[in-house]
């Protein structure tokens, strides 16, 4: 069972009396300060809810922390733990209040709010900030860069093909690549906000138990180098036959890593030897290139299969290879989804033709400062009075923090801004979901997902 009370920092133990006489209220908030895109996703915040703070502190989590922050060399707050165990159970007195989980959102804007809602409790709030932070910057950042992918590839569908497949487009291979099941988990399930395919299944189990859905996601058969290899390198041939017999079907779709060896000559055998067998089968085979300059072995990988496969001509004037495709798994990132997509139209072919997997760098080539995340206070009460709170380091205006407490608005004139000025003719888009132990506000993963629309 997870101990809230020992998910912090260990300096956050030594605060809940720094703060000035007479404080009984802080209030804390959460932004991307800018960062590589101008626009954030928000995802992520009630997976950890429903996780983390659904749960009441018992007296064995007081004494299991205490024993282990004191042994530390840090002071533990036992009166303020134990208080809370008695006046709420061991629920948390604190009030979240966020954005719509889906939206997308210009940096810069307020994402999440929290305060203590008992006046005993202000420290909690900060002391909350270490899981918060955490639990909204890594999911929110990977349904960002998920999000930007799914941009790009849609313009150059828009142009040359079918727009209506971005859905497949972009298949998350990330799950061996991140530093933890959780990561998997949650990043996963932030990816499938903005498209359909994975084969990191706890993904599915996350979006399920977080989210309420069904079924979030969905992958196929695929080969991998050890059912090619296996076969030995004269039998190659023998194991992407026996791939196309066993899943081949008429409709369905199988995935063929083929650079065990000699990706050009694979091509080659797929459009020779075991042509017939793919026409016979039915199915689509999507070849894999592993290795290589992408978008170099991608064209070249087009313009083999489409010698002997052919193509045909589709409505936007560009050619859609017969029976077989192409996805390339490997160095995807942004720069390498354009570069392959912008080789292959340029030469006629529609980006039908080609779809991606990403690992490491949707799931794990990210930190807090790609979108410069920070949970700052911005306001405190203190002898029953609100203040303003903010920080602006003179070496650094970019960390300048908000001042008030805050309201998030997205107006038809000014689109998404965040003040401190409450508006009578805009509906506040902070939205209360959390509130001493109850879930307040919940969105299912289709609702995630349509609000990225809007």
């Amino acid at each position: 069972m997870h101990n809230i009370i020992l998910n912090s920092d260990s300096y956050k133990y030594s605060q809940y009396n720094q703060y000035p006489e007479n404080t009984t209220g802080i209030y804390s908030y959460i932004e991307s300060r800018g960062g590589v895109h101008s626009s954030t996703v928000f995802f992520g915040l009630q997976a950890f809810i429903k996780e983390y703070l659904t749960t009441p502190i018992t007296i064995e989590m007081i004494n299991e922390a205490e024993s282990i922050v004191e042994a530390h060399g840090e002071p533990f707050y036992r009166a303020g733990w134990m208080y809370i165990l008695k006046e709420y159970n061991g629920y948390l007195p604190v009030r979240i209040k966020a954005a719509p989980e889906g939206s997308v959102i210009p940096t810069g804007n307020v994402l999440v709010t929290i305060e203590n809602t008992d006046p005993n409790c202000y420290w909690l709030t900060s002391f909350l900030e270490t899981a918060l932070l955490r639990a909204v910057w890594y999911p929110t950042t990977v349904a960002t860069n998920s999000y930007e992918s799914k941009k790009i590839i849609l313009k150059y569908l828009e142009k040359t093909g079918d727009p209506t497949t971005i859905d497949f487009k972009l298949h998350d291979f990330g799950a061996r690549g991140v530093s933890s099941l959780e990561s998997a988990g949650l990043g996963g399930a932030a990816h499938l906000v903005n498209f359909m395919g994975t084969d990191t299944v706890e993904a599915l189990l996350y979006a399920r138990r977080y989210y309420n859905t069904n079924m979030a996601g969905f992958s196929i058969p695929a080969m991998e180098h050890s059912t090619v290899t296996s076969w030995g390198r004269n039998h190659e041939v023998d194991s992407y036959r026996n791939m196309v017999k066993t899943y081949g079907k008429p409709g369905s779709i199988l995935a063929c890593v083929s650079d065990s060896y000699d990706i050009y000559k694979a091509c080659e055998l797929w459009g020779t030897e075991l042509k017939q067998d793919v026409i016979d089968s039915g199915a689509t085979v999507v070849i894999r290139p592993d290795s290589g300059d992408p978008a170099t072995v991608v064209f070249e990988c087009i313009k083999i299969l489409d010698k002997h496969f052919g193509s045909v001509v589709n409505e936007k004037g560009y050619k859609v290879l017969n029976n077989v495709r192409i996805i390339q798994g490997d160095g995807i990132n942004h720069h390498a989804i354009r570069q392959i997509l912008e080789a292959v139209t340029s030469w006629g072919y529609s980006a039908d033709n080609v779809a991606f997997g990403q690992g490491g760098a949707l799931l794990q080539q990210i930190n807090r400062d790609t979108q410069k995340f920070a949970m700052k206070c911005s306001a405190a009460k203190i002898n029953g009075e609100w203040v303003d709170v903010f920080k602006d380091p003179v070496t650094d205006s970019g960390k300048r923090s908000k001042k008030g407490r805050l309201h998030l608005y997205n107006s038809p004139n000014t689109g998404w801004i965040t003040t401190n000025v409450a508006s009578e003719g805009l509906e506040d888009q902070l939205i209360t979901v959390f509130e001493n132990g109850n879930i307040v506000k919940e969105y299912t993963f289709e609702q995630v997902r349509e609000n990225t629309q809007k």
